[in-house]
């Protein structure tokens, strides 16, 4: 097998189609050399096959020999020398996985220097400090990510160089002052890890190699990919490219630029650079940027140069780029590009403005509308759905508007103590001077982040970006001081609660007030795309249990209600009691009269919901709980029986509670068997419901009901079930003029019901599959049990994908789902199939509901935006 190939090899499709092979990177650094003939240091990327060979066995064995000849290859290229004493080549080693993991593996850099050759770049570049500079950056680097040794310990070394030589910044530490540090670092790795740092170039490389292997499954690359949703087992490229230096001198620098705003969407390129330093400066925070119009009047020529690239990059790619760039003396070189990670407001702002063509003549380009809707996710919906802020505070300090969005959490300054606060329960706010891949973990819980140094372009701002998490970055005015910062005469201590706006990158101390956001018109232009692409192939209901729910569902553009459970009805205040008496109803006379206070109460429940879908169909699931969840617990009354006495009402409730009470209540006496126990109360529903529809067809309403039976197994079952509201139905409708439209069907949430769904179809007019109960049936996972604790070491160790509450099961209950479709319409051709699960909003599930054939998904009111998309983009991706 071949594990090496070269930037300009010529592959037979085009390079940034190989990104399973290549890694992200190095498809696109193959792209820029071999097609579009831009400036790419030369280089090779050790392909994703190798990283996946190396986590099962170990180092390939064959592998050395192609190494060597690619490097021999580059040295030819370059007239230099890995290592040379002269005149030494050197090498960046970077990660790129198939899917961006912005820092989240490990990178070295200047890889090839040792003491002889740190000589010879002095001499060949006539600059020391040059030398000296690129050398103790790469002892610290090696160090630390291939030999294990701790960062911060070299970061106090350099800071301890700084002040005793009075340098400002790095870029100010004498020549002489940077050899000592090189003494000193190498001898802190000795110290650290117990081994020599190395001078054989030819093994650094490979130790730099394996490093990025194995950063593949380190803590915050794991920690990442569960995150993302991204398969464990793809593992990732290394990229071995010619350094290029842009800390050289003062006509040297680096940047990274995107080829439009990545917050706002608008068309005009922004980024960041630094004059006289290397790449990871300027995403690390650690240095306060200049932006690209600065770059203009510093380096002119370059900076013309770099705009006809974007130019180039986004008609080649169609779409808004990233990239990563170096100068050194004046020449620009192109280090990475990929297809750039935006808000949700700039990706919706970006795909309707792409519809439209950008540029002019022979680099005018566009894409359909199609195209568009795939450019949107539904992280980006959700992004635009975020609450703002809805009153202005006390401005504390001002940074820049990362990632848009209102924040409101408590304050923690580091990664694990913030972690721990939101494993508490906390909202919590992550303030770091700068943040870098170690602090994923908290970045990732937290509400917002805030941090003192870095631009548009740092850590902080770019995964905050990509997962809608509202930043303020490079907010100056703060000082840091242990648990605690500072602006002024404000102190703000750990726990204390402030709130950030990420779009304006204001900080106020305290909880301000939050209201609805107001999506850009954009927001809408695209669901209508959407809306159209999906007609008539894949609707989009909403799970709501109240009036309220449902305008809101139908504001936001449900087709109808998919689950309405009424059993959340009866846990209203003044329903509770009522639900009460007529468990621990003696009599038939008191258990009806309990049945009916509750009909009345049910039948303005209904009318509601009824009238706020008015000409949209209407799914009403019977009462599904235990009735033991209408009861005070057994515990609770036995702590206070123990101590203080029961009430007679309270000894009641207890024997009740006793009696209805079960050892696995979620496979015991609820859904359908609970209408045998006690018809009564389903007869009741019914009632209620035909007297709301009947009501709203004299006010001249169209209601379109459907009422469903929670938990059948068996078509006797069912029927049995049919029966008793077949009754109420024929009953209520007799003689009636106006008849409201009405149809019978049931729940598909056990495996045996999806199994015998030919059967269970001939006693139903409609299915409607519970994924939530099919997932906790199909893999005997008790939900409630183990989401939080069985849960995360499953995702962790690979044992599970993805969490199958979230996405669906593809192949073990998805299966079940096209199943129960196809043998259900094997009855009736034209059966109505839905889902009323939690799945019915996901983006990925709803591909499946689309190829088993549903006709709608039903979901949370706030998800049926995303539903839209999905199953839009469901019938685009399966045509």
């Amino acid at each position: 097998m071949r594990y090496v190939y070269s930037f300009d090899h010529k592959h037979r499709r085009p390079p940034m189609e190989h990104k399973d092979l290549l890694g992200g990177k190095g498809a696109n650094l193959a792209e820029m050399s071999s097609v579009l003939k831009l400036p790419v240091p030369p280089g090779f990327t050790v392909t994703t096959d190798a990283c996946r060979a190396y986590m099962e066995s170990g180092w390939p064995s064959d592998i050395d020999d192609e190494i060597a000849r690619h490097v021999a290859e580059l040295e030819a290229t370059m007239g230099r020398s890995l290592g040379d004493a002269n005149d030494p080549l050197l090498v960046s080693v970077r990660s790129g996985a198939r899917i961006s993991m912005p820092g989240m593996m490990d990178t070295v850099l200047n890889l090839g220097l040792n003491d002889k050759s740190v000589k010879g770049l002095a001499k060949v570049t006539g600059s020391k400090r040059f030398a000296y500079d690129s050398y103790r950056r790469f002892i610290a680097m090696y160090a630390n990510v291939v030999m294990g040794a701790d960062a911060d310990a070299f970061e106090a070394r350099l800071a301890d160089a700084r002040s005793a030589t009075g340098a400002a910044t790095d870029a100010d530490i004498p020549a002489d002052a940077l050899v000592s540090l090189c003494t000193d670092y190498k001898k802190l790795a000795k110290e650290q890890t117990g081994k020599a740092f190395p001078q054989d170039p030819y093994k650094q490389l490979r130790g730099a190699i394996e490093a990025v292997f194995a950063s593949w499954n380190g803590a915050r690359a794991v920690a990442y990919r569960v995150r993302e949703n991204i398969e464990h087992t793809l593992g990732t490229a290394v990229n071995v490219q010619t350094m290029v230096f842009g800390n050289r001198d003062e006509r040297s620098g680096t940047g990274v630029g995107f080829t439009r705003n990545a917050s706002t969407g608008e068309n005009k390129p922004y980024g960041d650079f630094l004059v006289n330093a290397q790449g990871e400066d300027v995403v690390a925070g650690i240095r306060n940027t200049q932006n690209l119009d600065d770059m203009k009047e510093v380096f002119p020529e370059v900076y013309d140069e770099l705009l006809d690239i974007f130019v180039r990059l986004e008609r080649h790619y169609t779409d808004m780029c990233d990239t990563e760039f170096t100068i050194e003396q004046g020449k620009l070189w192109m280090l990475q590009t990929r297809i750039g990670k935006r808000t949700g407001v700039a990706a919706l702002k970006m795909a309707v403005d792409m519809t439209k063509g950008t540029g002019k003549g022979a680099d005018r380009w566009k894409i359909t509308r199609e195209e568009a809707l795939q450019r949107v996710t539904a992280d980006h919906l959700d992004a635009v759905l975020h609450p703002q802020f809805d009153t202005s505070g006390e401005v504390v300090a001002t940074g820049l508007g990362a990632s848009p969005g209102a924040a409101v959490g408590a304050v923690y300054f580091n990664a694990d103590d913030a972690a721990d606060a939101a494993d508490r329960g906390e909202e919590v706010i992550l303030v770091r001077n700068e943040t870098s891949p170690e602090d994923v973990h908290g970045m990732m819980v937290a509400e917002g982040i805030l941090t003192v140094r870095g631009g548009l372009v740092s850590h902080a701002a770019v995964v905050a970006r990509g997962w809608g998490t509202p930043a303020v970055v490079g907010a100056e005015a703060i000082k840091i001081d242990g648990k605690q910062f500072t602006v002024g005469s404000v102190t703000v201590r750990e726990g204390d609660v402030i709130s950030l706006d990420g779009s304006t990158g204001e900080v106020v101390v305290g909880a301000m007030h939050t209201a609805d956001a107001e999506p850009p018109e954009e927001f809408e232009i695209l669901l209508g795309w959407a809306d159209k692409v999906r007609k008539g192939k894949l609707a989009v209901r909403a799970n709501a249990d109240s009036g309220d729910d449902a305008a809101n569902a139908r504001r936001l553009g449900a087709e109808g209600i998919g689950l309405c459970r009424t059993e959340h009805m009866f846990l209203a205040p003044d329903r509770l009691p009522v639900v009460r008496r007529m468990i621990l109803a003696d009599t038939e006379e008191e258990e009806a009269a309990a049945l009916d206070e509750l009909r009345t109460v049910q039948q303005a429940d209904f009318e509601e919901v009824l009238e706020a879908m008015d000409g949209l169909p209407v799914t009403i699931r019977l009462l599904d709980p235990p009735l033991h969840e209408f009861l005070p617990s057994v515990e609770e009354l036995k702590i206070k029986q123990a101590s203080g006495g029961l009430s007679d009402q309270e000894r009641r409730e207890l024997a009740a509670a006793e009696a209805w009470s079960e050892h696995n209540p979620m496979l015991g006496t609820r859904g359908v068997r609970l209408g045998v126990i006690k018809p009564g109360l389903y007869a009741m529903q019914v009632r209620a419901l035909l007297d709301a529809a009947a009501a709203l067809r004299k006010r001249k309403k169209h209601p379109i009901v459907e009422i469903m039976i929670p938990l059948t197994v068996t078509r006797e079952e069912l029927a049995l079930a049919r029966s008793w509201v077949q009754t109420e139905v024929d009953s209520a409708l007799k003689g009636m003029k106006n008849k409201p439209d009405i149809t019978i069907g049931t729940m598909i949430e056990t495996p045996r019901a999806a199994v015998r769904a030919d059967e269970i179809a001939e006693a139903a007019d409609f299915f409607s599959f519970g994924t939530n109960d099919l997932t906790q049936l199909t893999f005997g996972f008790s939900r409630d049990d183990v989401e939080s604790r069985m849960m995360p070491a499953y995702l962790d160790q690979g044992l599970l994908k993805r969490n199958p509450f979230d996405t669906i099961d593809q192949t073990g209950v998805g299966d079940l789902v096209r199943l129960g479709v196809e043998r259900g319409r094997s009855t009736k051709k034209k059966l109505k199939m839905g889902v009323c699960g939690e799945h019915g909003g996901d983006p990925e599930s709803i591909d499946l509901f689309y190829r088993a054939g549903l006709d709608y998904v039903s979901c949370s009111p706030y998800r049926v935006p995303i539903a839209r998309l999905s199953a839009a983009q469901a019938v685009i991706r399966n045509r």
